[in-house]
């Protein structure tokens, strides 16, 4: 699943929670286990990150856009948002993906439509990451009653200082029933696979200047914090070298379950489109098909990784199987309709009624 599409995006995380929740702890972590993979920040206050670790590191220097008046929200719009991702998204930076850490008093709701009305063709949404304080959690809900309508609009909800309550198994429960088909995950010290969030550059991949894994590498083994960290997701990876009939996959995917945070992979259409293989990214309720001609010489299968809390893998595998095409060997016409709708427009898509 590591071959990069002719229109492969970065995604654009939002990583969202009130004042003292753990977000620039939880940015910290990801910037020092990112896998080997290049991270873009807009962060509303540069000196909230470890600066020091950077200037060692070299390696978010020019991959930072930094706003210091507290509130990004409210202090730009969806163009100006574009400027300074046009910054981090061209070519010759490098990144993989980019995450705009909010202020602590910013709209989610907000910040999530900056992004998806961004107009930057490099783009795409990757996910509203709220993180939640879980010894506070009582208390913010009482002086920010809002809470409730953010983790309703979350994709992903991290429940950070877990260690620190006695009462876990409840605020996960409460948590959970404030979630809309959002995953929740456990976590102390900000401390989340990055694996979760965002694909992680093979290892031996480097780009730029000594990384922060590179520095830590030696502390692996005595770091127990950071132990079993894919203990807080599921994975499940699906072959099948049968079509996929779109109309069983789009049913699928529009009542996908709670906790099934991200899909990704190819899907062959078979007769509903002979020339082109279809990139898949979904996250959260977002979902993009990207058409793309098929390699030469590529096997034509359907490839997938499905990502998530607490997901029923066989269950979700048994959905898959269903999904294929029965051998028809013809398609209507309108069978591809769900899918399209799910198609950014560009001039490189193929027509597959071409």
């Amino acid at each position: 699943m590591s071959e990069r599409s002719s229109g492969r995006q970065i995604p654009v995380v939002v990583l969202a929670g009130f004042l003292g929740s753990g977000k620039t702890t939880l940015l910290n972590h990801l910037l020092h286990r990112s896998g080997g993979s290049r991270i873009g920040a807009v962060v509303n206050d540069f000196g909230a990150i470890e600066i020091d670790a950077m200037a060692v590191a070299g390696a978010l220097g020019d991959s930072t856009v930094s706003l210091g008046n507290g509130c990004l929200c409210c202090a730009v719009d969806s163009s100006e948002l574009d400027v300074y991702l046009e910054r981090l998204a061209r070519p010759s930076a490098g990144i993989d993906v980019i995450v705009i850490e909010a202020s602590g008093l910013a709209e989610p709701q907000e910040l999530v439509r900056m992004v998806l009305a961004s107009e930057h063709p490099g783009i795409v949404y990757g996910g509203l990451v709220e993180v939640v304080d879980a010894a506070e959690f009582d208390d913010t809900r009482a002086r920010h009653p809002q809470i409730d309508r953010h983790l309703a609009l979350a994709d992903l909800v991290v429940v950070n200082k877990i260690d620190r309550v006695t009462d876990a198994a409840r605020v996960l429960g409460l948590v959970r029933s404030l979630v809309d088909r959002a995953a929740v995950v456990p976590a102390s010290y900000g401390r989340v696979d990055p694996a979760f969030l965002f694909d992680c550059r093979p290892g031996e991949e480097r780009i730029g200047q000594l990384s922060f894994d590179d520095l830590h590498r030696h502390d692996d083994a005595e770091d127990d914090h950071t132990a079993h960290l894919h203990a807080a997701y599921d994975s499940l990876s699906f072959a099948s070298a049968r079509p996929t009939d779109p109309r069983r996959l789009i049913r699928f995917l529009d009542s996908r379950p709670a906790g099934l945070y991200r899909i990704k992979g190819y899907v062959d259409f078979g007769p509903y489109d002979v020339r082109n293989r279809y990139a898949v990214h979904a996250v959260g309720r977002f979902l993009r098909f990207y058409p793309e001609p098929w390699p030469a010489g590529a096997e034509r299968r359907t490839q997938l990784v499905l990502i998530g809390s607490g997901i029923d893998a066989a269950a979700l595998r048994a959905e898959l199987e269903a999904c294929g095409n029965d051998g028809a060997p013809h398609a209507d016409e309108d069978g591809m309709w769900g899918v399209l709708r799910y198609v950014q427009e560009t001039e490189e898509a193929e027509d597959p009624a071409a």
